[in-house]
């Protein structure tokens, strides 16, 4: 006889995070029944560090023209084993990492990351931008793909300490205005062919050169994506910065950029809801329909779907615009489709467009081609909005220093 019992009724995904994450928090609350294992613990970083004369550090246009990524003197390492938890972090001249081809990484795509920037401030300071964001999104996507947890505020730190060595010699204060960009990893290494959540892991660090991508001459230029295709979807994992999500997407980008665009604006669903700018969010100011009132509107794809990341630029550039433009400017957060955006033009009701995000920061857009319809979207001064220029120029005083404010984390350089 076979019996039949009551399916649970959560959504099976949803609750493994929700465990997965209840137990993190209980391991680094020593609250757990789980046989404690070895935490993250930034206070054990052993530095071992290189010969300051072996490199000398190149100008920013020579990094960036570069065939590979100019990285600085040194990177962190720590590796993670299920049965004793996470090893002694080392601060260590930048170099290969070593794993095996039966890694979990290079099979199943065990892998997610972050990006932040670390800034050269105007007043000669280093600082980095909201950085305790980042280091729980990081988190976050760890969680997402079964490996190791962690405390988020000791990544913090070890991130602090890298760009506290290398940033007086390879951000300068002679080079005030600039910055470098920050990638902290996390990958599975278990050496051993199978789907499983690996039981080795490894989290680094790294500090690069990057190059300016917030000023594309004339604006960027999106298409759509193919009819064929999407980013991401409802129950996925568009929300988590894993590498699954940005391989697939660049067959579309490639031939997007072949035909003289800059990125793929990525809609979803047969309704076509704008979601993504490649992979920076994506915002829009227009003026509302008179029916619907008329208001001036900031507007962005929510994140209750998690199909698009919770990037934090974007979260920047929302509270922002609420505490300084409050009045001025309605800031919405909604899914609206392309015909939306093409009926808005058609209206004369488009004001501007931007994307945001570490990479591009805050890039004004001017055109989006969606199946044979151009959407020309209006640019101001210098190539950019009103309003593009507004929150631009906010965040960037925060970053450089020109204003003080705890989003801006000044770093101690040694």
């Amino acid at each position: 006889m076979v019996s039949h019992s009551e399916p649970p009724k959560e959504d099976l995904s949803a609750v493994a995070l929700e465990h997965t994450i209840d137990e993190a928090n209980a391991l680094i609350n020593g609250t757990s029944d789980v046989p404690k294992i070895q935490e993250l613990d930034a206070s054990k970083l052993v530095v071992t560090l290189a010969d300051p004369n072996a490199r000398q550090v190149p100008d920013e246009a020579t990094a960036n023209a570069a065939s590979e990524t100019i990285c600085t003197d040194h990177m962190v390492t720590v590796s993670y084993n299920v049965e004793s938890g996470w090893g002694v972090p080392e601060l260590k001249p930048y170099g290969p990492i070593s794993l095996m081809p039966t890694a979990s990484v290079l099979h199943y795509a065990t892998e997610c990351f972050e990006g932040l920037k670390v800034f050269r401030g105007f007043d000669g300071k280093l600082r980095l931008f909201r950085p305790n964001l980042n280091a729980k999104r990081l988190l976050m996507s760890t969680l997402r793909i079964a490996l190791p947890g962690f405390d988020p505020v000791e990544v913090e730190k070890l991130i602090a300490k890298l760009v506290a060595v290398d940033g007086a010699k390879w951000l300068p204060k002679d080079r005030p205005g600039s910055f470098l960009y920050i990638r902290p990893a996390v990958i599975g290494t278990q050496p051993q062919l199978g789907v499983q959540a690996p039981k080795q892991a490894l989290l680094f660090i790294t500090v690069s050169f990057m190059p300016r991508m917030d000023s594309p001459a004339g604006g960027m230029r999106l298409h759509t994506n193919p009819e064929d295709m999407i980013r991401a979807w409802v129950g996925g994992f568009g929300y988590a910065k894993v590498g699954a999500n940005y391989g697939p997407s660049l067959l579309a980008t490639n031939e997007a950029r072949a035909r003289g665009f800059h990125q793929i604006l990525w809609l979803y669903g047969k309704e076509a809801y704008c979601t993504e700018a490649g992979a920076s969010n994506f915002f829009i100011v227009w003026r509302a329909k008179e029916s619907e009132g008329g208001k001036l509107q900031l507007l962005t794809a929510p994140l209750d779907d998690k199909l698009i990341l919770d990037g934090v630029t974007r979260r920047s550039v929302l509270e922002l615009a609420k505490a300084r433009l409050a009045g001025e400017v309605e800031v919405v957060e909604r899914r609206y489709t392309i015909d939306e955006v093409i009926e808005a033009d058609k209206e004369g009701r488009i004001v501007e467009a931007f994307a945001a995000g570490t990479a591009f920061f805050i890039a004004p857009v001017s055109q989006i081609h969606h199946r044979g319809t151009d959407v020309h979207i209006p640019l101001g001064e210098n190539d950019s909005g009103v309003y593009t220029t507004k929150i631009k120029s906010w965040m960037k005083d925060i970053m450089y220093g020109n204003e003080q404010h705890e989003w801006g984390v000044v770093i101690n350089e040694e």
